[in-house]
């Protein structure tokens, strides 16, 4: 696996870089398990200035920050800006509330003794980050770990190495120590290794469902915890009394955002017949609507996917979808200009024959689905081997409170799109994987919830 610079606007190589060989990995180990030894022992305030040096400089070099985005996997420049303030204000939000989260609990035994679970850190954590979120993907497993005196080694996507070069300068320039972040070039073939080292004490992965079995099955083997973040296919729900105005622009946003690559896309739009007809000519006239071009441009409202191979997959989807008797309202191919560009586009008429009916597109391409009723929107959301988000549209909040409730996914947004923020634990189930990350839950991952007793 090659990593190398390559602009999915002009799939022009602009910069390649050399994987890193068994030993310099075995040094680069040896690096973060001897500074750990030494951050497991720093206090509260040293590692909050860290992370709050982290988001200053952030803000700071914000331009600097978001351009590297853009450039590698082609995200417009105004979200990879969205991404770059998102990154620093998840590292103020550990900075702010991990030594509240990881504070001691304080235990009732009924024999009289004294009780308590402190949490305390376990050591080095891997983790397999994905492209999509270069930076945002990071600081989740970064700023988590750290606080929580573990220390970090990371693969990032071959697809977007300055960006993980600039992350761990990003750290160690807002004064974590050598080696308590570290980023590794390395072959996905090697991460199993990685993993088989003692020292190795958990594996976070976002990213497919083949990475993550893959992952998951090694570090079961060696016993050894491990989170998933992994795809997911999103039901967008709009009920007859949803606001059909702000059904269709939260829909353009939740499947249009970041190119649709994303795993929390609203992917699968399901709405119910009575408004189903009126619903699906707003929302093609809002994709209609977006302009094609340089994501570095402003104007620029649809730019590239993130490689030429993730544009040749997704118009391969597309086609099958197509053949097997689904109708494209809107786009449904590949324009003819340079760079890894695909039309936004609108399927209907899929039915569960369809090859597609079950798959993830990871791109601008949106599912259409008309049901008769509330109780068939329910079942075809769940009919999903993803169980990541989802979003409920009704004007009546019980109603859609009542809904969301047999949604079987991690998360469920009503009158939005499902997304993130620091305070909100962020994960699904089923193929879309296990564990949380952000808010409390996400720090309490990888520490030891040590019971100390003390005999009455």
């Amino acid at each position: 696996m090659a990593y190398k610079t390559v602009n999915p606007f002009n799939n022009e190589e602009v910069k390649s870089f050399t994987s890193l060989t068994e030993q310099e990995v075995a040094a680069k180990i040896d690096q973060a398990d001897a500074a750990y030894k030494k951050w497991r022992q720093t206090d509260f305030a040293t590692r909050r200035a860290v992370m709050k040096k982290a988001a200053s400089i952030l803000r700071a070099k914000k331009a600097e920050f978001a351009r590297l985005v853009t450039l590698e996997m082609g995200k417009l420049i105004a979200e990879a800006e969205g991404e770059v303030d998102l990154t620093a204000d998840i590292f103020d939000y550990y900075a702010d509330n991990a030594e509240t989260f990881l504070a001691p609990e304080i235990l009732k035994p009924k024999d009289g003794g004294t009780a308590f679970v402190e949490h305390d850190s376990v050591g080095i954590i891997l983790c397999v980050e994905p492209w999509n979120f270069p930076y945002y993907q990071l600081v989740r497993v970064a700023a988590t770990n750290l606080m929580a005196g573990n220390v970090v080694v990371v693969k990032h996507a071959s697809i977007v190495p300055q960006c993980a070069e600039a992350f761990e300068k990003l750290l160690l320039e807002a004064g974590a120590p050598e080696g308590a972040y570290i980023n590794l070039f390395v072959d996905s073939k090697h991460v199993g290794k990685i993993i088989e080292d003692r020292r190795i004490r958990g594996v976070a992965v976002t990213g497919s469902e083949k990475a993550g079995a893959s992952v998951a099955g090694k570090a079961g083997e060696c016993l050894k915890k491990s989170t998933m973040e992994l795809g997911g296919s999103d039901a967008f729900i709009v009920l007859e009394d949803a606001d059909l105005d702000k059904a269709c622009q939260w829909g353009l946003w939740g499947r249009m955002n970041n190119t649709g690559q994303c795993c929390v896309a609203a992917k699968r739009f399901i709405v119910v017949e009575s408004v189903a007809d009126e619903f699906l000519k707003r929302l093609t006239a809002c994709f209609s609507k977006l302009s094609m071009g340089d994501p570095m441009d402003r104007a620029t409202t649809l730019g590239p996917l993130s490689s030429e191979a993730a544009a040749q997959e997704i118009a391969e989807l597309t086609a099958t979808a197509i053949k097997h008797g689904a109708k494209a309202v809107i786009g449904g191919k590949r324009p003819e200009r340079p760079g890894a560009f695909m039309e936004a586009t609108i399927l209907t008429n899929i039915t569960k024959d369809n090859p597609v009916f079950y798959r993830e597109f990871f791109g601008p391409v949106a599912m259409f689905f008309r049901v008769p009723d509330e109780k068939a929107a329910i079942e075809l959301a769940n009919d999903s081997e993803f169980g990541l988000g989802g979003s409920v549209f009704s004007k009546d909040i019980e109603r859609a409170k009542r809904v969301a409730s047999q949604i079987d996914t991690g998360m469920v947004f009503i009158n939005r799109p499902t997304w993130t923020a620091p305070d909100l634990p962020f994960g699904g189930v089923k193929h879309s994987g296990y564990g949380r990350e952000l808010a409390k839950e996400g720090i309490m991952e990888f520490v030891n919830r040590k019971l100390v007793y003390i005999e009455k």
